[in-house]
């Protein structure tokens, strides 16, 4: 075990970097959009000194990590946690309990299950309809074509607050394609808001490696991970 002068210092030197790597992303983001920061991984410990360097916006993609984090963070109140990943039928319930966001509602079927648990909960979160602009075999997400179809049996809904769009360009995507896949994101919310009663107005586009594009191509939301914490483990 490494003395505890080492630990400390080892400690101090990550709060450092983080608060440097933090002040230098948050210079290049208008403060009109939502910093999420993804903790898949990462420790509580590297969790608290990023709220301790201002971060309230939490953002991860399984529910049973994300529930033993929050176990362990019950005195940091004001965190906002948002759900990335692929939420599973099953889970429905923990996450809407549990999650202020989920980004990744990616079917009718799905939608309808949170509806009907959402109709016995006191409060539910804000949704994001994760859209699949491009073949992609390992995303999921609606194309555009049934997400049209669905669009009156969404709106039909109740006790569902969805209120935007959640979009992940294929791994191989140029900087120009992806580019082309933010805007027609961008574009989509018009006109979906055109189609239904639903109003869309944001938008979760744009992680570690292409946020300058999305926030160039209009997103309300980036979720940053490896930026800020480094490469996973």
């Amino acid at each position: 075990m490494e003395p505890p002068d080492i630990l400390t210092a080892e400690s101090n030197l990550i709060d450092r970097n983080l608060t440097d790597r933090l002040a230098q992303i948050r210079a290049e983001i208008p403060p009109s959009v939502r910093l999420i920061a993804v903790t898949k991984t990462v420790s509580v410990a590297k969790m608290r000194l990023a709220y301790a360097a201002g971060i309230r916006d939490f953002g991860e993609n399984r529910v049973q990590e994300a529930l033993e984090k929050q176990s362990q963070l019950t005195d940091l109140p004001d965190i906002t946690w948002h759900l990335l990943g692929h939420l599973q039928s099953n889970k429905a319930r923990s996450a809407l309990k549990h999650f202020d966001w989920i980004h990744s509602l990616d079917s009718l079927p799905l939608a309808q299950r949170l509806a009907e648990i959402a109709s016995t909960l006191p409060r539910t979160p804000q949704l994001c309809l994760q859209i699949k602009l491009r073949p992609d075999p390992s995303k999921s997400g609606w194309e555009l074509s049934a997400l049209k179809e669905a669009l009156p049996h969404l709106a039909e809904l109740p006790g569902l607050s969805i209120c935007g769009l959640m979009t992940i360009p294929p791994q191989d995507s140029n900087t120009e394609e992806i580019i082309k896949i933010f805007e027609e994101a961008r574009m989509l919310l018009p006109e979906l808001n055109s189609l239904s009663s639903l109003r869309f107005k944001e938008l979760s586009l744009g992680m570690s490696g292409d946020y300058r594009l999305a926030i160039g191509s209009g997103s309300t939301m980036v979720r940053l991970g490896r930026v800020l914490f480094g490469d996973r483990v």
